[in-house]
């Protein structure tokens, strides 16, 4: 028998309460399942196997956290296509199928009863002046960005110009993650199964750079302007940021992966949107 997979976020889920109550309800109807928390160790509890491990024979995902609990769960098993739900226990929440009060549902989760939503990834290469590379998977976004200073960039798609403009940086989305930074910086929402490439600067200095929502087949380059540039960052999917060096460059196109999400149908999209950036 396949196990069901509940990753919580200790921090989130205090004493891993609403945790414990899904599992109840899955070995209830006879799932067998595997506590993997994210973040932190919880010691003393060897029925709790780190998450690649466990889910190497796993049928299906469940996270409990916010956003950034669902994205770093999403980071370590995005190669292997195992559909991933989310109780949202955060903010916002937006990648989030389930609110606390629905953790019921687990059960109907559990017996393959969902909706399974296919989202894009974009692949990362930092291609180094030195001719090094360091490649990395995105479901939410890319960011180039200054420390303090503003940077100078220019981002092409295909080798032709998009834009170019001096400010606090870029950040390059996928559909999923346009709800994200994205959207604080001003970007566009666009519907998570949508296959676009979002590109939207952070605080340019001129009225003219907006964001830009480009076909997935575009290849896209981010080049910071170093005569124009001080300390330039890149992080992927909120991850620690890695420090550019003087001709390096960012490319980014569509990954082949997807990530699958399971959709409960509890509300729309555009629904749930509305709902929380109303903070209903």
């Amino acid at each position: 028998m396949k196990k069901i997979i509940l990753s919580p976020n200790p921090y989130r889920d205090r004493s891993l309460a609403l945790t414990m109550r899904a599992k109840a309800f899955l070995e209830a109807d006879g799932r067998e399942t595997v506590i993997s928390p994210v973040f932190v160790d919880v010691p003393g509890d060897s029925s709790m196997i780190p998450l690649r491990r466990a889910a190497e024979d796993a049928e299906l995902i469940i996270s409990f956290g916010g956003d950034g609990t669902f994205l770093h769960v999403a980071r370590q098993v995005m190669d292997l296509q195992i559909p991933m739900l989310g109780v949202n226990m955060g903010t916002k929440g937006f990648m989030a199928s389930l609110e606390p009060e629905d953790i019921g549902l687990v059960r109907r989760a559990a017996a393959g009863e969902f909706r399974r939503s296919r989202r894009m990834l974009i692949d990362v290469e930092l291609r180094r002046a030195n001719g090094e590379s360091v490649l990395d998977c995105a479901l939410n976004d890319v960011v180039v960005k200054s420390d303090v200073s503003c940077i100078g960039l220019a981002i092409t798609a295909d080798g032709v110009n998009v834009t170019d403009f001096l400010g606090d940086g870029v950040i390059v989305s996928t559909p999923t993650g346009s709800t994200a930074y994205s959207m604080s910086a001003g970007g566009p929402i666009v519907e998570p199964e949508a296959e676009n490439i979002i590109i939207t600067p952070i605080c340019a200095h001129i009225m003219a750079a907006k964001s830009f929502v480009l076909s997935p087949a575009r290849r896209v380059a981010v080049r910071p302007d170093w005569e124009r540039s001080h300390v330039t960052l890149l992080s992927v999917d909120g991850t620690e940021a890695v420090r550019m060096e003087a001709g390096d460059e960012v490319l980014i196109r569509r990954s082949s992966k997807t990530v699958v999400m399971a959709d409960m149908g509890v509300t729309t999209f555009y629904e749930s949107a509305m709902n929380k950036l109303t903070g209903k």
